[in-house]
């Protein structure tokens, strides 16, 4: 990072996704192997947060590092504003993830998951002035935010101090989402440096059906869908970090192969990621956009998640994205099988869609699960 004067791997090791045991603890044999393993390839740049793993990933993470030279990795976490009410808590929080990482400062200290609200608290409470205070001390090197909102949001927060980096939420199927493009343009402009979560979507943009894989292939037989992924967020000069939570040995092997003198995407690869997301988004199955009017419903339905589960299982062909918000955030009580076809919900719908007939084929396609990959 030229700004900061300091040199991190392009590639960042996210510790959100470890793999993990039949108690859902982190299996840290496995995960330290990972770690070791993309350390030992150049990896220097170590993302952790306080919620991550239920508040066990500082603590692993720390055990891991303390191997290593503390001036040999750049280490990254958060401070979590749900759990901040007053200075007290920041400073609570703060030197008990000291302790945790078993360190006596942080590289990257970022306020958590900004959003309008949170940004409000954060300065209400004067946070900002707190975490300077830290940095004054050296306690903190470099201060920056990561994001979740809208791009005038992003704006707002971006604008209100000449911050040191921040990170946003970016890849090809979302480039209009959050800050997305736009709020990597102005980041640009501004001089701040880009640190990028979600570059392969949650691990959507890793797994394709045939048809568009092939497409893929045709540049390079070898390669994995992720690697395009990656290498389209990596393509974007001022990006200068890109995370990948990681959770086997597999997928570290091959994002370190694709680190690996690094290539940016050719101008025919560039083409064929646009033609990719025009071919996914026309398989988008009704206009739902979540507005939540046809909300609640009487039966208990989800209607929004269940369109939204349907329009993403159609536009990746692949069961596995919607696998988990389908059977378990949904479970069969919110499914569509429960509409008692009222039509409630069609009658404050604002796109006007057919939701009863729509729900019906929703149930029908995802018990079908035709597309399992």
């Amino acid at each position: 990072m030229q700004k900061l004067g300091i040199e991190t791997s392009l590639l960042g090791f996210g510790c959100m996704r470890f793999p993990t045991d039949s108690q859902g603890k982190i299996d840290r044999e496995r995960a330290a192997a990972m770690m070791e393993q993309a350390m030992a390839a150049g990896v220097n740049y170590i993302d952790t947060a306080w919620p991550y793993h239920g508040g066990e990933s500082e603590l692993f993470v720390g055990e891991v590092l303390k191997k290593h030279p503390r001036d040999s990795f750049y280490l990254a976490t958060k401070l979590p504003m749900w759990d901040v009410k007053s200075l007290e808590d920041v400073d609570r929080i703060f030197n008990r993830q000291l302790e945790k990482l078993q360190t006596e400062y942080i590289d990257f200290y970022l306020l958590h998951a900004m959003n309008r609200g949170s940004w409000g608290e954060v300065l209400k409470l004067g946070v900002l002035e707190r975490l300077e205070q830290l940095k004054k001390e050296g306690k903190i090197r470099y201060l920056g935010f990561s994001f979740h909102d809208n791009y005038e949001a992003f704006e707002e927060i971006l604008s209100y101090r000449d911050w040191d980096f921040c990170q946003i939420q970016l890849n090809y199927m979302d480039a209009e989402e959050q800050a997305g493009l736009k709020g990597y343009a102005l980041a640009e402009e501004k001089g701040v440096p880009l640190v990028i979560m979600e570059p392969v979507k949650g691990g959507s943009l890793a797994a394709f059906a045939p048809d568009i894989a092939e497409q893929f292939h045709a540049h390079d037989p070898q390669a994995s869908m992720a690697s395009f992924a990656l290498r389209w967020v990596g393509s974007l000069p001022n990006v200068k970090v890109i995370l990948s939570g990681m959770s086997n040995m597999e997928q570290v092997e091959d994002n370190l192969k694709t680190f690996d003198e690094f290539r940016p995407l050719s101008e025919a690869e560039q083409t064929t990621v646009k033609d990719v997301v025009e071919q996914m988004r026309s398989r988008v199955q009704n206009g739902c956009t979540g507005c939540r009017y046809c909300m609640p419903c009487p039966a208990g339905v989800n209607i929004p998640g269940s369109f939204g589960c349907w329009n993403r299982y159609h536009m990746y062909q692949n069961y596995n994205v919607v696998k988990y918000q389908w059977e378990k955030e949904m479970g069969e009580a919110q499914q569509p099988q429960n509409c008692i076809k009222c039509g409630k919900c069609e009658q404050a719908c604002p796109q006007h869609l057919h939701i009863r007939e729509d729900l019906e084929k929703v149930q029908a396609d995802l018990d079908a699960r035709e597309y399992m990959l």
